[in-house]
Parts: C-alpha cells; sequence; structure tokens
C-alpha cells in the first residue's frame, strides 16, 4: 500500500526518539507551570503535536498523490482545506514551546551569553529561509502542490536561488532553527529538549516519506 510506504521505519525511529526525549526529560528540572498546565504537560502537548503534524501530511500527502482522495473528498477545494490544517498544526508547535519555555524558565544552566547569543543567532537563517520561500520557492510548492499536481510539477527544476544555493534542505536545516529559540532565550531545558526532538524528527519525514514520494513525483516516466 503506497500510502503506507517506508512508514514502518517512521514508527520505529518514533519510538526511539521518544525513548530519547523521555531519557533527557528524566534529568530535567520540571518544575513551573504556565496558564495552569504544568511543565511536564506543556512538554508532551509540544511532542505530541509534531506527530500528529507529520501524521497528518503523510495521510494527506500520500492520499492525494496516489489516489486524489482530498480533490474527490473536497473538489477544487482540496489543496486550500489541505494547507488550513497544516498551518493551525505547523502554528501550533512554536506556540506550544513558548509555552513549555515560560513554565520551565530557568532550567537550563547555562551562561546568559551563551543562551541569548544562540538564540539570537537562529533568526537570520529563519527569516532568510521566509524570504527565499516567499521569493523564489512559493508557498503552494513549499506546501506540497507538488503532490497535487504531479505532472505540472515533474519537469520543474529544483530551486537553487537565495537560502536554497546552499543546500535543497534549507526549510528542515534552517527553518527549524525557530524552534530553538524559546528555550535558549529563557533558559528552559524541557523546551530546548523538544526542539531537539522537533529537528530530528523532521528528518525521519524527509528520508521516509517526503523523499521518496519525490522519486516518484519527479523521476517517474
Amino acid at each position: 500500500m503506497k500510502i503506507l510506504e517506508k512508514q514502518g521505519y517512521h514508527i520505529l525511529i518514533l519510538a526511539f526518539l521518544l525513548l530519547g526525549a523521555n531519557f533527557l526529560l528524566s534529568r530535567a528540572d520540571l518544575t513551573g507551570s504556565f496558564l495552569g498546565i504544568s511543565s511536564r504537560g506543556w512538554f508532551w502537548l509540544s511532542i505530541l503535536i509534531p506527530i500528529i503534524h507529520q501524521v497528518y501530511v503523510v495521510i494527506f500527502w500520500r492520499a492525494e498523490l496516489y489516489h486524489q482522495l482530498v480533490t474527490k473528498w473536497f473538489g477544487n477545494r482540496g489543496f486550500v482545506f489541505w494547507a488550513v490544517g497544516f498551518f493551525i498544526l505547523f502554528l501550533a508547535r512554536p506556540v506550544l514551546i513558548t509555552c513549555l519555555a515560560i513554565a520551565n524558565q530557568g532550567s537550563l544552566l547555562i551562561p546568559v551569553w551563551l543562551g541569548l547569543g544562540l538564540g539570537i543567532l537562529c533568526i537570520p537563517p529563519v527569516i532568510y529561509l521566509g524570504y527565499s520561500v516567499g521569493k523564489y520557492f512559493g508557498i503552494e510548492r513549499a506546501l506540497g502542490m507538488d503532490h497535487f499536481q504531479p505532472r505540472e510539477y515533474r519537469d520543474k527544476p529544483f530551486v537553487k536561488q537565495g537560502i536554497f544555493r546552499w543546500t535543497p534542505n534549507s526549510m528542515y536545516i534552517f527553518g527549524f532553527l525557530l524552534f530553538w529559540i524559546p528555550g535558549l532565550v529563557l533558559f528552559s531545558r524541557a523546551a530546548v529538549v523538544s526542539a531537539l526532538f522537533s529537528h530530528l524528527y523532521i528528518w525521519v519525514h524527509y528520508y521516509f516519506t517526503e523523499y521518496p514520494d519525490m522519486q516518484y513525483i519527479y523521476d517517474s516516466e
């Protein structure tokens, strides 16, 4: 079943990442709360949403790519429906990590200059990535329009302008620096662990969902 291709690897590596996150969490100071939710509660919410998000992408991308189900269900509004769900889940991720960092602030025992410095260094590549996506890549393509219109995108060249000159995987290498900022500037160890989980987990999506899909879309005759 093409929708589930390589998703066994996804589940296996996710299990190891969850074990690793729990191990690192066990050594973190989880005192503190925010909006009536404990640091531990915010931590697991910040882990749960990325999982839901990436599973959502697998299901909708492949349901459309291989069976055109999203278009059959929602007609011409299928891509918009998909995009709204994507943005809701994506925007929830930095919000939850920020809430976690506020609840757990002060638990990352590193020098102030180091935490603030690293947090500030994360900002320029995130901004440049946003600029490059908007100017060269396009929001629709970033959201996976090639899964909805594979024939139209099959002959389009890969983007090699802006930040994409340095690496085609700029969205995953640089974009996910966004999630490190709250934990670094608020000195939250739990938020840094959550950011690490998200940054590693997106590569599971790349290798076991996006890359196989790209081979199907761009290498098919």
